[in-house]
């Protein structure tokens, strides 16, 4: 097979999913509400997943559709997500009116950008005991790292083999646990986080509800930590759920590709002045 052929076959299997017409029409009623937040999980949800997380970008298709809607009257973009809040500014490249939260909610930047994030000092301790469990479990077992949090650590295992990532997990659960009292752990693809404060990214989807005052609530996200945020929405409010997994989203699309294509037909009926401005 020649490489155009490979290539045009590449194409294809790129080519998003058609949306079902119960979501389509889903999104039509969304799109007439006054005043809408669309908020959204970044990795695996706007941007496919990759080895290095500080590779991810979002794809061009999702990112002009987030562009689209940032651009729209009444209408307020928010990126919530597991990575802190440095990590997510850097991987998404979104302008600043862009609402984001990091950490699963410890984080958050809203439109005062001297907004700042603090530890008491008792926490400041808890982390670096933290540090020092986890930092000897990741230096004891090949391919697992931590990536540093705000207010803990998050231990990387997606290169690791299955019965490395076990143990690091297992091993990482004990030992900080037996360490640190009323400690949060999350658990998300491949990796395990430790946090001295506990949040949630449904505690973080109300509080942008109730500051951007919306009518509505549009939320995407393709990880255990999203299901917080679909528990969250109310009757009127939209959940899509990215990739596979049990979900309490309405809806559920393959990935990224079918992502960026719901954004960009939400973006079309909010451009249509069908909502009640």
């Amino acid at each position: 097979m020649d490489g155009g052929a490979v290539a045009e076959r590449a194409t294809v299997r790129m080519m998003p999913e058609p949306l079902s017409s119960s979501l389509v029409g889903a999104l039509r009623e969304l799109a007439r509400v006054r005043q809408l937040l669309v908020a959204l999980d970044f990795d695996g949800t706007l941007a496919p997943e990759v080895d290095s997380p500080e590779q991810a970008r979002a794809l061009p298709e999702a990112r002009d559709a987030v562009l689209r809607l940032l651009a729209l009257p009444n209408t307020r973009v928010a990126l919530v997500s597991g990575r802190s809040l440095d990590s997510l500014i850097e991987v998404a490249q979104l302008p600043d009116t862009t609402l984001l939260v990091g950490s699963h909610g410890i984080e958050i930047r809203l439109d005062d950008a001297d907004d700042r994030f603090a530890l008491d000092s008792a926490e400041l301790e808890q982390v670096e005991v933290l540090h020092e469990v986890l930092g000897e479990v990741a230096d004891a077992i090949d391919q697992v790292w931590l990536e540093v949090k705000p207010a803990g650590f998050a231990l990387h295992t997606r290169l690791a083999t299955d019965h490395d990532s076990r143990v690091a997990h297992l091993v990482a659960l004990s030992e900080a646990s037996a360490e640190i009292d009323n400690l949060t752990v999350r658990q998300g693809k491949n990796v395990l986080e430790f946090s001295v404060r506990s949040t949630t990214k449904g505690e973080a989807v109300e509080h942008l509800r109730r500051y951007t005052k919306a009518d509505a609530v549009f939320y995407a996200g393709d990880d255990v930590t999203d299901e917080d945020a679909f528990a969250a929405l109310r009757p009127d409010d939209l959940g899509v759920k990215s990739g596979l997994g049990v979900t309490e989203a309405a809806f559920r699309v393959a990935g990224p590709a079918e992502v960026a294509l719901v954004l960009s037909t939400l973006a079309t009926f909010r451009d249509g002045d069908v909502h009640e401005q």
